[in-house]
Formats: structure tokens, sequence, C-alpha cells
């Protein structure tokens, strides 16, 4: 009489299971409220670099900071002069200017956060470059 359990010899071949078939990768679509130029810009990055969701967040924000800049250079562009006359005859710099300082400002930061800049290092006290999301 055997002993129940596992027998010796050679193991029974068990049937391989086919994993699952690859899932379609759906890239995001630009956000409708963009403009052209930055919708492309959207699609040339998606295309470009390995993002994660958080990243296209930071992405979509970039775009935006890109269009709210070309707004206020226009809106500078339509008052004709970057400082108007206050009611006490006293020179202002018109709004648009900080809003598209500030634009700039955030458009540069969320580009070099997403490492879209990436390039050779400088020997710049700058701080140093983020990991890389470019695609191989």
């Amino acid at each position: 009489m055997t002993k129940p359990g596992r027998k010796t010899g050679a193991l029974e071949s068990v049937p391989a299971i086919a994993p699952p078939p690859a899932k379609e990768y759906n890239q995001p679509q630009p956000p409708p409220h963009l403009s052209v130029e930055a919708a492309q810009w959207w699609q040339q990055v998606i295309a470009d670099y390995d993002l994660e969701p958080h990243h296209v967040r930071l992405l979509q924000s970039a775009a935006e900071a890109w269009d709210r800049m070309q707004q206020a250079r226009q809106a500078l562009a339509d008052h004709g002069a970057l400082t108007f006359t206050g009611a006490n005859g006293d020179l202002k710099t018109h709004p648009a200017v900080a809003i598209e300082r500030d634009a700039r400002i955030a458009y540069a930061r969320l580009v070099r956060e997403l490492d879209l800049d990436a390039g050779a290092p400088s020997e710049s006290k700058r701080p140093p470059a983020l990991h890389s999301n470019r695609r191989d």
C-alpha cells in the first residue's frame, strides 16, 4: 500500500495559460477648452513621453498656463501699451503684464516638473534635473 500524497517521478505537465490580450492604450485627449496650438502641443507630448495620470494633470496645467500667457499677450497688444494712466493721473502697470508673467513662470515650472526640457546637464547652480519620462 502506498502513502497518499505526491508521487515520485516526473511531474505532470500543466497546460500553459495564455496571458490576457494586451490592452490597447488609449491616449488621453486634450481638454476641449485648450487653444489649437496648445492642443497640438499636448498631443505631441502624449505621443513622445510615458506619462502617469498625475503627469497628465500637470500637462493640462502647463497647456492652460501657455494659453493664459497668450491671452494676456493679446490683451496687451489690444491695449497698445504696458501701462495706463490711473484716475489720479499716476502711471499704472496693465494687469495683463502680471498675468503674462505669472503664466510664463507657471508654464516653465510645469515643463521642468514634467522633465520636458531635458537636455545636456549644465554647470549652473540650478536644481538637479528630474527623472525623465521620455519614451525610449
